[in-house]
């Protein structure tokens, strides 16, 4: 097996396992018991989400998303806005 085998069947098996305790917790109701379980696989989840990486979202169309382009106006900014600012890593000249 490959390691992208074995990160599939350890996803699977997580959403088998969050299944069988979502089965679990309503038979069980809302017990401290029950939601300690529920966060338990969750945070199974994201373990293993940092482990092996977030899967791909699966989207219908594999052309990449374009974002719209913000200007920024390229103006001096008021003297004013500058009164209390200290060149950063410079230190004051207090």
């Amino acid at each position: 097996m490959t390691v992208k085998d074995d990160v599939r069947a350890a996803r699977q098996a997580v959403r088998t396992l969050e299944q069988a305790v979502r089965t679990l917790a309503g038979r069980y109701g809302d017990t401290l018991d029950a939601r300690r379980l529920t966060v338990d696989v969750e945070r199974v989840q994201q373990d293993l989400d940092l482990l092996a990486g977030a899967p791909a979202p699966e989207r219908a169309d594999p052309r990449p998303v374009m974002q719209s382009m913000e200007t920024i106006d390229d103006t001096a900014y008021p003297q004013e806005f500058w009164i209390d600012a200290e060149d950063e890593g410079l230190g004051g000249g207090r």
